[in-house]
């Protein structure tokens, strides 16, 4: 599980330069716009992304390295970035989150986490025991999933626009 994390740190530390170079200076008809039904825009994916980093990942690993199952983690409130969000331009919610992710990655590294360390159980408050290794590995595929619905969401705006070519873009299928 070490060779792991040392191999997801790159990741995490790559998304918010990711974000930024799709996202930053794009029209709001890309990234205000969703796939309908109450879904999220890639304004709200964002903002969640910024909230799960001030709340979910470090602040969970530092439960499990503290108090392990002594001590669930607090629910995720998973529309908490709505309000957190309020008032703020897509381009601050970019700043924002490459600077909370900046001071994650210096924390985790700051640990220097051991084989032992990642199998260190917390108590999650929907899955019940979790390692810390598996909150690790966790953190880096939110990122993946995130940016794969980022992308489908933005393919979404063009559905109609993309003519028969639809059947060959898979970005274009929902969920």
């Amino acid at each position: 599980m070490q060779q792991n994390v040392t191999e997801l740190v790159p990741l995490l530390a790559r998304t918010p330069k990711a974000l930024d170079a799709l996202l930053r200076g794009l029209p709001e008809t890309w990234t205000h716009r969703n796939e309908g039904d109450g879904s999220w825009n890639v304004f709200d994916v964002l903002g969640h992304m910024a909230h799960c980093e001030r709340h979910d990942w470090m602040p969970r690993a530092r439960i499990i390295l503290e108090a392990g199952e002594t001590v669930p983690f607090p629910p995720l409130d998973r529309t908490a970035h709505f309000r957190a969000s309020e008032g703020k331009t897509l381009e601050e919610l970019l700043d924002q989150f490459a600077a909370l992710r900046a001071e994650s990655l210096v924390g985790l590294k700051a640990i220097n986490l051991t084989e032992a360390q990642l199998e260190l159980k917390g108590q999650h408050p929907a899955f019940g025991v979790v390692t810390l290794g598996e909150l690790l590995t966790t953190w880096a595929v939110h990122d993946l999933t995130h940016l794969h619905q980022i992308s489908r969401v933005m393919a979404y705006q063009q559905r109609e626009n993309v003519g028969p070519w639809s059947a060959y873009l898979g970005v274009l299928k929902k969920g």
